[in-house]
């Protein structure tokens, strides 16, 4: 069984990774984004969003894509896999910005019933953040990981046909 979490800021390419690599190597695809909004924006209460975590992460086989560090208590002990994109946040909030202005007004597939893509400055200040805010917690979780888990982390989208390969190297030795 393959559990592949891909994490990372906003931005990053977490979404595109985890569809790639969904295709690539035959794997459920979850957009954690799309599980937790719902139409209009709207968000579950804490208790309702880790009881969907939960029933989520059980699956036998998934690529789940998706931040959301309070569940990482769920999720990381589910994933053989994790991917960490760890770009510089100048990109992540360039690809925010290229985002917003190719989908503004429109639903994105990785969102479900949210709503139309719009532009949040108090998001693209998180974004900033992100590596003060998150990196650290982030590592720590990295450091922590079981002898049986495997850590990726990609600090450029050149990586990825690497952790392709590797990827598809560790489902065929399953």
């Amino acid at each position: 069984m393959q559990r592949i979490l891909v994490i990372g800021s906003p931005g990053a390419g977490k979404s595109t990774l985890a569809r790639q690599l969904s295709e690539r190597l035959r794997l459920p695809l979850i957009h954690l984004d799309g599980e937790y909004f719902g139409p209009g924006w709207t968000m579950p209460s804490k208790v309702e969003w880790r009881e969907r975590v939960k029933a989520l992460a059980a699956r036998p086989e998934w690529v789940m894509d998706g931040n959301y560090a309070s569940t990482f208590d769920i999720r990381v002990p589910r994933a053989t896999a994790i991917v960490w994109l760890d770009l510089p946040r100048w990109r992540c909030a360039l690809n925010v910005l290229w985002r917003v202005a190719k989908n503004y007004g429109r639903p994105r597939p990785d969102l479900g019933t949210a709503g139309p893509e719009k532009f949040d400055m108090s998001f693209m200040r998180w974004i900033w953040s992100y590596p003060q805010q998150m990196r650290p917690k982030t590592a720590r979780m990295i450091e922590r990981l079981r002898p049986d888990q495997q850590a990726f982390m990609l600090r450029s989208h050149s990586d990825i046909p690497a952790l392709e390969a590797a990827l598809t190297r560790m489902k065929e030795a399953a």
